[in-house]
């Protein structure tokens, strides 16, 4: 029988997101693997054409620069010393907790949905309308109820107008950041 004295009781684990170096998922899950940890490394298939015109089709990570491992609070410290690794995605000074409903869901969507990577967007984002009567012009994303739209400025009047777009009518403006 144990006593409360015993240190026999084991840390529950919860699954994070593992902040990577550019292009080093794959070599970071495989060390945390090594290391006895779960990990959830979700990938879709893209096509990608080299510069020598040879065509091939790759697993790419559905997020750059990020992994999930399943770890303890004592396996935290592990994970940090793997190469490659830069961190534990946190809000504030703690590294957040994922739900394991959460990477399930995630999972069930890389599987059976066939997911693909599309930039992140929130209100205020500026972003290019791709397709329809008004291709071309930039804007400032916002939320109504559900709706998406999208507040296009016309400067030399000093007016905007607010128009309703689908997700897939937009692109983010890219700022040049590094993951």
């Amino acid at each position: 029988m144990e006593t409360e004295s015993t240190p026999q009781c084991k840390e529950p684990s919860h699954w994070y997101a593992v902040q990577t170096r550019p292009h080093h998922e794959k070599r970071v899950e495989e060390r945390l693997r090594m290391n006895s940890l779960q990990t959830f490394l979700p990938v879709h298939r893209c096509r990608h054409l080299w510069k020598n015109g040879v065509r091939a089709i790759l697993e790419m990570p559905l997020f750059p620069c990020y992994l999930f491992a399943r770890a303890s609070i004592y396996d935290r410290v592990n994970v940090l010393r793997i190469p490659g690794v830069l961190g534990l995605a946190s809000s504030s000074a703690h590294p957040s907790k994922i739900s394991a409903e959460d990477i399930e869901a995630l999972r069930a969507a890389v599987e059976n949905l066939r997911a693909i990577p599309h930039p992140y967007l929130n209100a205020g984002d500026r972003v290019r309308i791709i397709s329809g009567p008004l291709t071309g012009m930039e804007g400032i994303l916002i939320r109504r109820k559900q709706e998406l739209r999208v507040v296009v400025s016309i400067e030399i009047i000093m007016r905007s107008i607010a128009v309703e777009v689908s997700e897939f009518e937009i692109a983010a403006i890219r700022s040049v950041r590094s993951c």
